[in-house]
Order: structure tokens, then C-alpha cells, then sequence
């Protein structure tokens, strides 16, 4: 279903709707499928600003994302699952020119994987394919896509329920509650390697941010790689040559980790913080990067995403298939009971994330100190480590 036309001739089904959702990324594609898949009856609309054909992937986004163990999980239960996504067994952790350092092994917790490297663009696909399958059967559900700006809501009935799941990048969004920027910026891209050790992936922090290499979709040959540092220097990097940027990486890194050989598709984005404090308005709930929009120095952004989008299913599923929910009052009570749910490990992830986000990049003598103390004691505390790893994965419980 496309264009405003439609949108236009469509004022009942948005009056009658059970479930609006605004934004059809990852999070709100994933949302429509969990709610789709165990109530197909649902009088559910996503809106979404992209068109029916995915030609426009072409010009999407093509970084790696961090995929938790517990996200793929996830994902595969809905059908959606990447299988072109390198593993990741050990995340090795360091401070450039100071001590300390932490390993951490998805075998030391009885997992296969602590996590999976995917293609933004090939999540996007995914779940628009599975989405597509569950469309052909869920007669009640609106698919409204090319819903561009300007797009404005009709009147919406206090009994539907309104999810926002547009949340966008950093630098594209409004400020919230909590608003920091880390007068940072994100390069992104992909190298050609040599003698770099498979399915291992390296977060260094030096002192003008977090350096990432991480497995690429396309072998053991080729990396990923995540370099943060203030916007000037990441300019200036985007600019350089393709070998006198690879010396820049080493000698930033250095690490004996292999050789660089080539780089491939630089691009750059700023960083920041963007929170919501109250995540649940009357009949509204915001979710994904709507609601919360991360560093990427942990890789939770999107898996702390996909937990908000299961949890709010599951509450709005158990809602529609026992009653119909005519009162305006089942539908608040169930996004307070959403609220209430998430609230640790949101508070959680969002601490962990902007602490290693600020921390890891003072050079003050005492915090160098301190963060050295820290990533050794990880080393040698497995039960701590363990506990880090399993919040990493699969989130608060």
C-alpha cells in the first residue's frame, strides 16, 4: 500500500485501529512481526516512509551491527535471522599505553557465540521479507508505505494504541530529556586484512575515543572497523589517502593483531545521547532509538531495540487475544505495566554505555588508573566478567 492518496482514503481503518505504529526500521519492523505472528487478526497500520520496491536498499546503510546472541535468538524465532553474520567468540578489551585488559569468551559462559556482526541493510531486508509473508494472511493489517514528510496522523481513537518506533540517528533527532553530545563522531567501513585471527573482535579505547575491528560478512579476509574520535579528527581521517589512513589505524590501535591491507567505504555520522525519561504517554509508548539513542562503543543500541520491541508485543498480544480492550483504561494499564518492565534494563544499558562512552576517554591520571584497575579486575573476577557478558547479550531479566 503506498502514497498519501491511500493514506487519504483510509480515515476509517485509523479510526477502528487496535495498534498504530509509526516507523518501519528495524525496531517497528520487528514489533509488527511479534505482534502479527500470534494475533494475525490485529487491526494494526505500520507507516512506513519507504516504498513497497527495496531498490532504495542499495543506497542504505551498509555497516556492521552488533547482533547479541540473545537478539539473534530473537530473530530467528520471528523467521527474520541473517545468515550471512560472522560470530563472534572473544571480544578482547584494552586501553592504549595504559595497563589492563579483559578478555571475554562466549565459552566461559556456555555460549557458542557472544554475538553476530550483520549488515544493517540485510536486517532491513530480512524483516521486511518475513513481514511481507505474515501481510499475505493478516487480512486486518495496513502496510502504508512512501509516508513521507509531511505526514500527519488523523485523529486517533484513546483505545488505539499509538507506537512510536522512528527514532533515526543521533544527529537527525530533536532533543529529549537527556540530551549529550559527545562532540564526537563514528567513521565506519570495512578493511582488507591479513593474518588477523576469525571470529575475535577488538574494542581499544584510546584517549579520543573507542576503536572497534569486528568480523565482516564477507570472510575472514576482511574486517569491520569503528573508529570514534572528536568530528575534526574524523574529518581529517575520511579525507586521507586509502594507505596513509591504514598507518593512522595502526598506529592508533597498536595492537599485533594482523595487517590492514586495504579500506573500503568510509562514512561518518556524530555521536550522542538522546534519552526519554517517560517512555508511555496515555495511549502512546515510544521505542527503539524514539526512545533511547546510544554510543556505539557497547553495541546496544539495537539489541536494547529489540528487547523493547519483544517485551511491548508479548503485554499488547496478551491484551488483544484475552478481551478486546474497549476500555481507554486497558490499554494505559498495559503500557505502565511496559514501562515498569523495561525500566532496569534500560537504566542499565544506558548507564553502562555512556559511562564507558565518557570514562574510557579521560586522560586524567586517577580515571587511567582506575579503568586499568577495572578491565584487570574482569580478567580476574570471571563471575563479574560473566555477569557483564550475560547483560550484554541478552539484557536485564
Amino acid at each position: 500500500m503506498d502514497g498519501e492518496w491511500l493514506y487519504s482514503n483510509m480515515i476509517d481503518k485509523f479510526q477502528s485501529a487496535q495498534i498504530v505504529i509509526e516507523g518501519a526500521g528495524p525496531v517497528g519492523l520487528a514489533c509488527s512481526i511479534l505482534l502479527l505472528q500470534n494475533n494475525p487478526d490485529l487491526k494494526l497500520i505500520l507507516l512506513d516512509k519507504n516504498p513497497s520496491s527495496d531498490d532504495f536498499l542499495e543506497n542504505v546503510d551498509t555497516r556492521g551491527i552488533a547482533i547479541s546472541e540473545g537478539s539473534k535468538q530473537l530473530l530467528k524465532n520471528m523467521g527474520a535471522w541473517v545468515e550471512h553474520a560472522p560470530a563472534i567468540h572473544q571480544v578482547h578489551v584494552s586501553q592504549k599505553g595504559h595497563f589492563g585488559r579483559t578478555i571475554m569468551d562466549g565459552a566461559e559462559i556456555a555460549q557458542d557465540a557472544l554475538g553476530h556482526i550483520v549488515r544493517y541493510r540485510d536486517i532491513l531486508l530480512s524483516l521486511r521479507n518475513q513481514l511481507r509473508y505474515l501481510e499475505s494472511k493478516a487480512t486486518s493489517f495496513s502496510w502504508l508505505r512512501d509516508t513521507k514528510q509531511p505526514f500527519s496522523l488523523p485523529k486517533l481513537s484513546p483505545k488505539t494504541c499509538l507506537i512510536h518506533a522512528d527514532g533515526g540517528l543521533f544527529h537527525e533527532q530533536s532533543a529529549k530529556d537527556l540530551y549529550k553530545d559527545y562532540g564526537q563522531s563514528a567513521l565506519v567501513g570495512w578493511l582488507e586484512v591479513k593474518d588477523v585471527k576469525p571470529n575475535m573482535a577488538w574494542e581499544r579505547f584510546t584517549e579520543d575515543g573507542p576503536i572497534a575491528i569486528l568480523p565482516h560478512h564477507q570472510g575472514n579476509n576482511t574486517k569491520n572497523f569503528v573508529w570514534c574520535a572528536p568530528k575534526a579528527k574524523i574529518d581529517q581521517l575520511t579525507q586521507l589517502p586509502d594507505q596513509e589512513f591504514l598507518m593512522q589505524l595502526k598506529q592508533a590501535i597498536q595492537l599485533p593483531i594482523g595487517h590492514f591491507l586495504g579500506v573500503h567505504q568510509r562514512k561518518s555520522y556524530p555521536l550522542g545521547l538522546n534519552i526519554k525519561n517517560e517512555i508511555v504517554k496515555g495511549n502512546e509508548v515510544w521505542i527503539g532509538n524514539a526512545a533511547q539513542t546510544l554510543h556505539p562503543v557497547a553495541g546496544q543500541g539495537l539489541n536494547l531495540g529489540l528487547r523493547d520491541a519483544y517485551t511491548l508485543a508479548s503485554l499488547l498480544n496478551s491484551l488483544y487475544t484475552k478481551s478486546t480492550a474497549d476500555s481507554i483504561q486497558d490499554v494505559e494499564n498495559t503500557l505502565d505495566q511496559y514501562q515498569k518492565q523495561r525500566a532496569r534494563d534500560r537504566q542499565i544499558t544506558i548507564q553502562v554505555t555512556d559511562l564507558m562512552a565518557s570514562v574510557f576517554t579521560s586522560t586524567f591520571l586517577p580515571i587511567v588508573i582506575g579503568r586499568g584497575i577495572a578491565l584487570s579486575a574482569l580478567q580476574w573476577l570471571p563471575p563479574i566478567k560473566n555477569r557483564l557478558a550475560r547483560q550484554m547479550m541478552f539484557g536485564q531479566r
